[in-house]
C-alpha cells in the first residue's frame, strides 16, 4: 500500500485519493479552498503539459514530529478564536434514552449534500410474525360511514454566545410593540441605593460588572490572560479532561507517556495537579457542598447540601442571564384591549402577581425570588439497587428556556438526600413514618434560612452589579405522584390539592374543596400534645414531625404542587388509555394496525407493536400517542354508537394532553383544555361499557381538574415538567457516579461536580473576554444597557406559536442525474419514484411558468406537445428540511422525505421506500388574520425533488423576464379540505384525485409551495388485511381523513362491482391496461375461495348474479369499482375459473394486449373473505 497521501492546500486536509481531494475542491465552502482551486484551473489551462503535478496536491511519505511541533509553533495565541465547549451541560455524548421528547432526523444526506455509504444504512427491516386474526362479525347497527428517532443534545443552538452572526437566535427586548403588557408598577423590584450613590446618574443593565468581579479572583490574570493556565494549549487540554474527556486515571497515564506533557507543554503532569489548580486557582462562583451526620433510630446517615442562600445567589448573580432576570410580576394580553391574557413564564402568572401585592403592604420594594425545587430518587445502577436522592434548586426570575437547558447553568444540584430504608425498624409503619420525617427533617434544615429571607428580604446583586432586596419564596416544588405525596403529607391514593375523597376522585367537574394551609399548619404545631394526631387527621394529612414547610412565609405547600405532563399524563393517564384501547381493539389487531401504520418524520414506528413492551418509557408513551387515533378507528365487532363514543373520548383526552403542551396559553386556550376535559368526562363511560375499566377512581384522572388553575397561577406547564429533573440525573448523579471509584462515592460526586462547574464557568468568562475584545462581534447578541430581553428562541406571542417554516435543501443532490424512465418507474422493487406522467407535467409547469396568459388546460395542452425537453434526467433530493431559525436556529423542525427503496450490496434492503404527503399552499391566504390553519392547503404526495439541470436551462426558450424556480416537485393531488371535520374524529377526509383517462392528477410545483408534512394512516374499515404492510406507504388508501392538530389521516373505501353480462366484462375490459398490482376480496352465496384466482360457481343458482368484492392495490393508490354503470381504471389482470378450473373470463383477450398480459399473468392475487352477515348489503358502496 503507497504512503503517499494529497493535501488541500488551501485548508491543508489531508486525503488518501486524489479522488476526493477533487471531490472536495469541487463541493468546498472555504474561500481559501475554492481560490486554490480557481488557481489549478487557471494553471492547468494556461500551460498543460509544462508540469505534471497538480499545483494543489503534495505528495509526502509522513508527517514528522518535526512538522507537528513547527505547525504548533506557528500559532498566533492571541489572535487564535477560543475553542468554546459545544453541546450539552457535560457533553453531547447521550444516548436517546436520556432525552425524552426529542426525536431522532434520520436525514440521509447533510448540510453539504453528502449521500451516506452502504455501512450509514438502516439494517434490513425484518418482516414480523403476526398470529392469525378472525374476521370481525358486523353487528346490525355498524354503518361504516359514521364510524409514526434526534440528536444526542439537548438543543443543537443552546449557546448562543458560541455560535456565528447567522445562526444566532431571535433576540428582542422583552418588552415591544406587538407583546401588551402590564406591569406591576409600585416599587416592586426597587434599586437598593447607597448613601454615596443617592445623587448618581442611574445604573443600566451591564454584565460586565459580573465578569469583572471574577476576573478579579484569577491569580496573574493581568500578565497572561490565559491565567492559571500556562497558555491556551493548556487551558483547553484541561477544558476537554474535566468537560470530554476519560477518567482520571486514564488521563494520568496519557501525560505519563514519555514526551506528551513535554511536547503539549503543559503546566501539571497528572490529574491530580490538574486538580489542585482548578481547586485553588479557579474562583468559585457556586458553593461547596457540606458534609453533615443525621441520626435517626440510632443510625447515622450523610447529609451533603450546600448552603441555600448562596445558591440563590449563584442563579440570580449571574453575569451571563442579567439582562433575562424577571424581577416584577407582569399580565401579558394578546390585543391592545386587553381582553385575552397570556399566560407563559412565571412572572406572567397570577401567584406571582397575589404574593407580590401581599408583600408590598408590609415591605414596599420587594423583589421575589420565586423558588423552585424538585426532587427524585433516581438508581445509579443497574445491579446492587444503589440508588441517590438528589434536590435541585432554580429561581422563576430566569426564563424557562434557561431553566429547561442544562448548558445554561439555570439548574443547581442543591444536596442529596439519605436514602437509607430503615431496614433496622421491623415494623413496616414505623419505618415508613421515620423515612417522612427523616425527608422533612433533612428538607427542613436545608431550608431553615428562607424562614427569615422570606419575610425580611435579603439584598442580593445580580449579574450586572445592581443591589436590590430580594425575598426568596419557596412557589413550585416538582416531583412525580410520590413525591407530591411525601411533600405534602398526604395520604396515598387521595389528591395532593384538594380533600377529595377516594371514591370520587373519577367525578367531573371538582366540587371539593382546595386543601387548606392553614388548618394544616396550625396541626402540625400542636406536635407533642393529645390533639395532635387528632386534628391531622381532620386536615387530611399524615402525623409527620415537623413538615419542612411549616414556616416557610407566603407558602401553600399544596398549591404549589404543579401538573406533570411527564408521569401525569405520558406514564400514566395516556398509559391507562393504550391499556383501555389494546383491551377494546385486541393486541393482535392493535400490532397489526401498529405495523401497518405509514412512515412520518419524528414518529418512531414500532416495526414489533406495542402490547408486549415492558419498561415502556416517557418517550415510547409519547410516541404512541401520535398514532392512537388510528388505533380506534373501525373498531371490529362495535355499534356505531359504540365506535363513535370511542373516538370522541380518545380524540378528547389526546387533545387535552397536546394542549396542555402548549408554550404559551391564552384564555381562549385554557378553555379549550377545560372542553376537552369536559368532552372526555361526558364519554368515558364507553370505556366500562366494553369491559375495559372498571371505574376511573384514580388519582392521575382527578389531577386533570387542577391542570388549568395550576397554568394560569404558575405559567405553562415547561415552567415546572419533570422531564427537566429526568435529564438533571444524568448530569448531577449518574454521571458523577460513574467518574467515582464506588467506595464513599458521595464526596467524590459532590468534588467532582463542583470542579466541572468551575471549568464550565471560566469557558464563559473567556466567552465573554473574547466578544469584549471584538474578535468576533457577531458571536453574542447585542444588547442595549437597562433594557429586559427576551432569552433566544423564546416564543413569548400567539405569532410565535405559529412558527413559520422555511425550506432547507443540501447544496449538492442527493442523486446527481436520475432518467425519465427511473422516475416514472412504478415497481419497488426497480428502485423506481412512480411519478407515472413526470415529463408531462414537467412540461405543463414550463408552459404554464413561461406564458401565464394561457389560461385554459386546452391552450395549455396545446403548447406542451410542441414543447421538447434537451434533456432527459435531472438531479433529485431524497428530503426537504424544514426550520425556525428565528426560534430554533439549525435545528430541524420537520422533513418531508421522497425516495425509493434502497438496496446494499447484498441485496438486502435497507431502506423502504417512502413518499410523504404534505400541506401544499396551492392558493394564498384571503384573509392573514385568519386564524384557519388549512385555509389555501391541500395534500400532495411529494413522489419527485429536482432542479432543472443548469446546463440546459439556457436550451429552454423563455421569454424575457422568466426564471423558472431553482426546486421543484412532482406532486400527487388529494382534494380539497372538506368545509368542517367529522364530528367524532374530528379529521378532515380526503381523497386521491384522477384524471379522466384513471392516472393520477399530478402536477410539478415549486418547493416554495410545501408548508410542511402530514401524517397519513388509514381507515381500516375493519379487520387489517394481511396482505397489506408497512413497506405498502400509502398504496391501501384511497379516502384519507386529516386533522390539523395532530396531522393524521385515515382511508379506506369498499364497494361491489355486479359481474352479470358481458356487457359489463367489456366495460371492465376497458380500464385494465395499467399493469398495477391489485388485490380482489370474493363474496359468493354460500363458501369463499382461497386460492390464487377467483372461483365462480356455475350451474342452476338460487341467485343467478354474482358478486365480487374489489380492493385494488395500484401502488400508493386504490381505486373502487362502483356498481355496473361508472368504472374507475387501472386494474390489469382478472382471471375468472369455474370450480373446475376451466377459464370462464380473462380480462384482456384483444391481440394487441395479450403478450403484456401473458408477461404479468404471475402477478399474486390474493384472495380474502368477507363475513357472511355482508350477504344482504346493497351494490351501493359503502363510504
Amino acid at each position: 500500500m503507497s504512503n503517499n497521501s494529497y493535501t488541500c492546500s488551501g485548508c491543508g486536509q489531508n486525503y488518501n485519493r486524489s479522488s476526493d481531494l477533487i471531490q472536495h475542491l469541487e463541493k468546498t465552502r472555504q474561500p481559501a479552498c475554492q481560490e486554490a482551486y480557481e488557481a489549478s484551473k487557471q494553471a492547468i489551462h494556461h500551460s498543460r503539459f509544462m508540469s505534471p503535478v497538480d499545483p494543489l496536491i503534495h505528495h509526502h511519505s509522513q508527517f514528522s514530529s518535526s512538522s507537528l511541533q513547527a505547525h504548533l509553533a506557528s500559532q498566533d495565541e492571541e489572535d487564535d478564536p477560543i475553542h468554546l465547549f459545544q453541546g450539552d451541560f457535560f457533553g453531547n455524548d447521550y444516548s436517546n434514552e436520556d432525552f425524552p421528547g426529542f426525536d431522532d432526523d434520520n436525514c440521509e444526506d447533510d448540510e453539504n449534500g453528502n449521500e451516506e455509504t452502504e455501512a450509514d444504512l438502516d439494517p434490513e427491516l425484518e418482516p414480523t410474525w403476526e398470529p392469525a386474526r378472525e374476521p370481525a362479525s358486523v353487528l346490525q347497527e355498524y354503518d361504516e360511514q359514521n364510524t409514526s428517532i434526534e440528536t444526542g443534545v439537548d438543543d443543537e443552538n443552546e449557546d448562543v454566545s458560541m455560535q456565528d452572526g447567522k445562526s444566532l437566535l431571535r433576540h428582542l427586548p422583552a418588552h415591544r410593540e406587538e407583546i401588551h403588557i402590564e406591569q406591576f408598577g409600585g416599587q416592586a423590584g426597587a434599586i437598593v441605593v447607597e448613601h454615596d450613590q443617592e445623587h448618581s446618574l442611574p445604573i443600566f443593565h451591564d454584565s460586565k460588572d459580573g465578569f469583572l468581579h471574577y476576573e478579579a479572583h484569577i491569580p496573574g490574570i493581568k500578565e497572561n490572560k490565559w491565567a492559571p493556565f500556562a497558555s491556551r494549549m493548556d487551558w483547553e487540554i484541561a477544558h476537554w479532561a474535566k468537560l470530554r474527556g476519560t477518567g482520571s486515571t486514564a488521563f494520568s497515564e496519557l501525560l505519563a507517556i514519555d514526551g506528551v506533557s513535554e511536547a503539549l507543554q503543559l503546566s501539571y503532569k497528572n490529574s491530580d495537579e490538574l486538580n489542585s489548580i482548578i481547586d485553588t486557582k479557579l474562583p468559585a462562583r457556586r458553593p461547596a457542598f457540606v458534609r453533615q451526620e443525621v441520626v435517626i433510630a440510632g443510625e447515622a446517615l450523610d447529609l451533603y447540601k450546600r448552603p441555600v442562600m448562596e445558591c440563590i445567589q449563584a442563579l440570580y448573580g449571574s453575569p451571563e442571564h442579567a439582562h433575562y432576570l424577571c424581577l416584577t410580576p407582569e399580565r401579558h394580553y394578546s390585543d391592545a384591549n386587553k381582553t385575552n391574557r397570556l399566560y407563559h413564564d412565571m412572572h406572567t402568572g397570577k401567584w406571582w402577581w397575589s404574593t407580590q401585592k401581599q408583600l408590598e403592604k408590609n415591605k414596599p420594594g420587594a423583589t421575589i425570588v420565586p423558588i423552585i425545587l424538585s426532587s427524585d430518587k433516581t438508581q445509579i445502577t443497574l445491579f446492587r439497587n444503589k440508588s441517590a436522592y438528589p434536590v435541585y434548586l432554580t429561581i422563576g426570575n430566569l426564563p424557562k428556556e434557561i431553566r429547561q437547558k442544562p448548558s445554561q447553568q439555570g439548574q443547581i444540584l442543591l444536596a442529596y438526600l439519605p436514602t437509607s430504608r430503615l431496614q433496622h425498624i421491623t415494623v413496616k409503619a414505623a419505618r415508613k413514618r421515620s423515612i417522612a420525617n427523616l425527608f422533612h427533617a433533612c428538607m427542613g434544615d436545608l431550608l431553615a434560612p428562607l424562614k427569615e429571607a422570606g419575610v425580611n428580604g435579603v439584598v442580593l446583586s445580580s449579574g450586572d452589579g445592581i443591589r436590590r432586596r430580594c425575598h426568596p419564596i419557596l412557589a413550585v416544588y416538582i416531583g412525580d405522584y410520590p413525591e407530591q405525596m411525601l411533600v405534602t403529607c398526604s395520604y396515598y391514593g387521595t389528591s395532593p390539592v384538594c380533600t377529595v375523597s377516594k371514591n370520587q376522585l373519577g367525578d367531573y367537574p371538582c366540587s371539593a374543596e382546595l386543601r387548606d394551609p392553614v388548618k394544616a399548619v396550625q396541626a402540625a404545631k400542636l406536635i407533642n400534645t393529645a390533639e395532635w394526631t387528632k386534628h391531622c387527621s381532620d386536615a387530611d394529612m399524615k402525623p409527620i414531625q415537623h413538615p419542612f414547610w411549616e414556616d416557610l412565609p407566603y407558602t401553600d405547600i399544596f398549591r404549589s404542587i404543579t401538573p406533570d405532563i411527564l408521569h401525569q399524563m405520558y406514564q400514566e393517564v395516556m398509559k391507562h388509555l393504550i391499556v383501555w384501547i389494546t383491551t377494546i381493539v385486541g393486541a393482535d389487531e392493535v400490532d397489526a394496525r401498529i405495523r401497518r401504520l405509514p412512515a412520518r418524520h419524528g414518529i418512531r414506528h414500532f416495526h414489533k407493536g406495542i402490547t408486549t413492551l415492558s419498561r415502556v418509557s416517557g418517550t415510547e408513551h409519547k410516541q404512541m400517542c401520535t398514532f392512537l387515533l388510528a388505533l380506534v378507528t373501525d373498531i371490529p365487532r362495535k355499534t356505531t354508537s359504540q365506535s363513535n363514543r370511542l373516538l370522541i373520548a380518545t380524540r378528547a383526552l389526546l387533545d387535552f394532553l397536546y394542549l396542555s403542551c402548549y408554550p404559551i396559553h391564552s384564555d381562549e386556550s385554557l378553555t379549550m383544555v377545560e372542553t376537552s376535559l369536559s368532552t372526555f368526562h361526558a364519554n368515558k363511560d364507553i370505556f366500562i361499557e366494553l369491559g375495559a375499566q372498571e371505574h376511573f377512581n384514580f388519582p392521575k384522572i382527578h389531577y386533570l381538574c387542577h391542570f388549568v388553575p395550576g397554568f394560569k397561577l404558575f405559567g405553562t406547564s415547561d415552567n415546572y415538567n419533570t422531564e427537566t429533573t429526568k435529564r438533571l440525573h444524568i448530569d448531577f448523579t449518574k454521571d458523577a457516579y460513574r467518574a467515582s471509584n464506588r467506595k464513599d462515592e458521595y464526596s467524590q460526586m459532590t468534588k467532582w461536580l463542583e470542579r466541572r462547574e468551575k471549568v464550565v464557568q471560566h469557558t464563559n468568562y473567556l466567552s465573554w473576554c473574547k466578544s469584549q475584545r471584538g474578535l468576533n462581534p457577531q458571536s453574542i447578541p447585542f444588547i442595549v444597557p437597562g433594557v429586559r430581553y427576551d432569552f433566544p428562541g423564546s416564543q413569548r406571542s400567539l405569532q410565535d406559536m405559529q412558527c413559520s417554516l422555511t425550506h432547507v435543501l443540501t447544496k449538492f443532490p442527493t442523486r446527481k442525474m436520475v432518467s425519465f424512465s427511473k422516475l416514472m418507474q412504478i415497481k419497488p422493487d426497480q428502485q423506481g419514484y412512480g411519478a407515472l406522467n413526470f415529463e408531462y407535467a414537467l412540461k405543463m409547469f414550463i408552459v404554464q411558468h413561461s406564458d401565464p396568459q394561457s389560461t385554459t388546460i386546452g391552450q395549455i395542452e396545446d403548447m406542451t406537445t410542441f414543447l421538447s425537453l434537451p434533456f432527459q434526467s435531472v438531479p433529485v433530493w431524497h428530503r426537504i428540511k424544514f426550520r425556525n431559525e428565528d426560534l430554533y436556529g439549525t435545528k430541524t423542525l420537520d422533513v418531508v422525505a421522497a425516495h425509493p427503496r434502497r438496496y446494499n450490496s447484498h441485496g438486502q434492503i435497507t431502506q423502504i421506500f417512502q413518499f410523504d404527503a404534505a400541506l401544499i399552499q396551492v392558493q394564498p391566504k384571503v384573509d392573514a388574520s385568519n386564524l384557519d390553519f388549512l385555509q389555501g392547503l391541500q395534500v400532495g404526495r411529494i413522489r419527485v425533488i429536482f432542479s432543472i439541470p443548469s446546463q440546459h436551462l439556457a436550451r429552454l426558450i423563455l421569454p424575457k423576464g422568466i426564471v423558472l424556480p431553482t426546486h421543484l416537485a412532482y406532486v400527487e393531488w388529494f382534494t380539497k379540505f372538506s368545509q368542517k371535520p367529522e364530528p367524532h374524529s374530528g379529521l378532515y377526509r380526503v381523497k386521491p384525485l384522477f384524471n379522466r383517462d384513471g392516472s393520477r392528477a399530478a402536477s410539478v410545483i415549486s418547493v416554495e409551495m410545501i408548508q410542511q408534512s402530514v401524517h397519513l394512516y388509514p381507515k381500516w374499515g375493519g379487520v387489517v388485511p394481511s396482505i397489506w404492510s408497512y413497506d405498502l406507504g400509502l398504496g391501501p388508501f384511497s379516502n384519507v381523513w386529516a386533522t390539523p392538530l395532530s396531522n393524521e389521516v385515515k382511508a379506506l373505501r369498499r364497494a361491489y362491482i355486479h359481474i352479470d353480462s358481458e356487457a359489463d366484462m367489456e366495460m371492465v375490459n376497458k380500464f385494465l391496461m395499467s399493469g398495477l398490482p391489485y388485490v380482489f376480496m370474493k363474496k359468493p352465496k354460500m363458501g369463499f375461495a382461497s386460492d390464487a384466482s377467483i372461483q365462480i360457481k356455475t350451474g342452476s343458482e338460487p341467485q343467478s348474479k354474482q358478486f365480487i368484492f374489489f380492493e385494488i392495490y395500484a401502488d400508493e393508490q386504490m381505486q373502487i369499482f362502483k356498481g355496473s354503470g361508472s368504472i374507475n381504471q387501472n386494474i390489469y389482470v382478472l382471471r375468472v375459473t369455474d370450480t373446475e378450473g376451466r377459464e370462464l373470463v380473462k380480462i384482456g383477450p384483444d391481440k394487441a394486449n395479450e403478450a403484456h398480459f401473458e408477461r404479468h399473468r404471475d402477478r399474486k392475487i390474493v384472495v380474502t373473505s368477507l363475513d357472511e352477515q355482508l350477504s344482504n348489503l346493497s351494490l351501493d358502496p359503502r363510504p
